[in-house]
C-alpha cells in the first residue's frame, strides 16, 4: 500500500469513528510524524479527505476536521434518496434476482441480539450494498454512492442505538431486497424511500435527545 493510501485510510477511520472529532486541527508536521509518512503523501491524503468533505484547509499547513450538523445530515439524505432510489430501480431491472432473494432471506433471519448479532446484520447490509452497486453497472452512480456512504459512517455514529428502529430497519431492507428480486422497480424505489425517511427521522430525533 502506498504511503498516501495508508495515511488516507488511517485518517478516514479516525474521523469516522470519532477519534478525530469535528474541529480537530491536523497540523501537517505533526500528522506526518504521527503517521510515519513524509509530507508529500500526507498532503495527498488530506487532499482526498478534503474532496470527500471530511476536512477543510484553514491555512497552507493547517487542516481541520469538518463539523456535521442536522442541516448537513438533511442534505446528505436528500442526495442519498435520489441516488439510492435510482439504484434500487436499476437493480430491479438489471440485478441478479436470485442474489437479492438470498439477501432477503438473510434479512428475514437476522438476529440482533448482542454485538455479534449486530455485526452480522451490518455485514449483510454491506453485501447488499455491494450487490446493489454491481447490479447498477454505472460507475458514476456508484462513485457518488461511495462518497455518500463515507459520510453516513459519521452520521450513524451520532444516532443512539434504538432496538425498535433496528428491527424496523431489518424489515425495510428485507422488503427492498425482495422487491428487487421480484423485478418490481416501483416497489423497490418506494421501499427505499420509506427506509431512508425513517432512518433520517431516527437520526434527527437522536440528535435532539442528545442535546436535551
Amino acid at each position: 500500500m502506498r504511503a498516501s493510501d495508508r495515511a488516507y485510510s488511517t485518517l478516514l477511520d479516525e474521523i469516522q469513528d470519532g477519534a478525530l472529532p469535528p474541529g480537530t486541527v491536523l497540523g501537517e508536521v505533526e500528522q506526518a510524524a504521527r503517521l510515519g509518512v513524509s509530507r508529500t503523501p500526507l498532503r495527498e491524503a488530506l487532499g482526498r479527505l478534503a474532496a470527500d468533505g471530511l476536512v477543510a484547509q484553514q491555512s497552507a499547513r493547517v487542516t481541520v476536521v469538518t463539523a456535521i450538523d442536522a442541516g448537513d445530515i438533511r442534505e446528505i439524505f436528500e442526495l442519498r434518496r435520489a441516488l439510492e432510489e435510482s439504484a434500487a430501480r436499476l437493480a430491479a431491472e438489471r440485478g441478479d434476482a436470485a442474489a437479492f432473494g438470498e439477501l432477503a432471506s438473510e434479512f428475514a433471519d437476522a438476529d440482533l441480539i448482542g454485538r455479534d448479532g449486530l455485526d452480522a446484520y451490518y455485514a449483510v447490509i454491506r453485501r447488499f450494498d455491494e450487490e446493489l452497486d454491481a447490479s447498477v453497472a454505472n460507475d458514476y452512480l456508484t462513485a457518488a454512492l461511495r462518497t455518500v456512504r463515507t459520510h453516513l459512517v459519521r452520521v450513524r455514529r451520532l444516532a443512539r442505538d434504538n432496538p425498535d428502529r433496528l428491527a424496523a430497519s431489518v424489515a425495510e431492507h428485507r422488503l427492498i431486497a425482495s422487491a428487487i428480486a421480484a423485478r418490481d422497480a416501483d416497489l423497490a424505489a418506494h421501499a427505499t424511500h420509506v427506509h431512508l425517511h425513517n432512518a433520517l427521522t431516527n437520526i434527527l430525533e437522536s440528535l435532539t435527545e442528545g442535546r436535551s
